[in-house]
């Protein structure tokens, strides 16, 4: 939580300077998991959620700026498992999740043009806050569960990181679109000799830039 309130502050203090162009965004988002268990993939499928946040381009140098941003996400994957594995329980059959993060991405932007209209290519890490999730499952007795997810040190983890890379197109007049994915490098389970779980997810969105 310290880490997350140092990045709002250093987002606040970079708009502080009059040449930072501060701007929200949103948009949709297909997200799912590299899951592993005992490095066997086990089968999954997408979740469609969304994103929404605030963001900042600060001049770096030429045509490459800094740019940051914390944003809301919404992720979740669907999974079928060929063993049995915890979390999320020993008799689960399958698991599909929603689950919901804050993040803090810390991105290089590279303008390919100096005209006010350009394309751009953003790439950098993300720390990822879970906050809370469910996961619906079922058993191998046929029973259902669903319930919210448990974070903790022998559950899932309230922490990952991942790397983003977005391309996209901001026009003269302040508006952009990009194109965004997402590649979990940490996984979200910490439970011993549980599965290994990474992030994985495309979006679109679209935002602008305030005066």
């Amino acid at each position: 939580m310290k880490f997350l309130l140092s990045a709002v502050t250093l987002l606040f203090v970079l708009n502080a300077s009059s040449q930072t162009r501060f701007g929200i965004f949103a948009g949709a988002q297909a997200t799912s998991a590299k899951y592993r268990i005992d490095d066997i993939k086990q089968p999954t499928e997408n979740k469609f959620g969304f994103h929404a946040g605030l963001g900042m381009k600060v001049p770096f140098e030429g045509q490459l700026y800094f740019a940051p941003a914390l944003f809301y996400s919404m992720k979740g994957y669907k999974v079928t498992f060929n063993k049995f594995v915890f979390p999320p329980d020993p008799a689960a059959v399958d698991n599909s999740t929603t689950i919901h993060t804050v993040e803090t991405a810390f991105l290089l932007q590279y303008d390919f043009s100096s005209q006010p209209g350009h394309t751009f290519l953003k790439v950098g890490p993300s720390l990822d806050f879970q906050l809370f999730g469910n996961e619906k499952f079922k058993t191998n007795t046929n029973s259902v569960v669903d319930r919210k997810m448990k974070f903790g040190y022998g559950d899932y983890g309230h922490y990952s990181a991942s790397v983003l890379v977005q391309l996209g197109y901001e026009s003269e007049k302040g508006l952009m679109i990009f194109w965004q994915y997402t590649y979990g490098l940490g996984s979200i389970n910490n439970a011993d000799s549980g599965p290994r779980i990474r992030h994985r997810g495309f979006g679109l969105s679209a935002g602008k830039y305030l005066k």
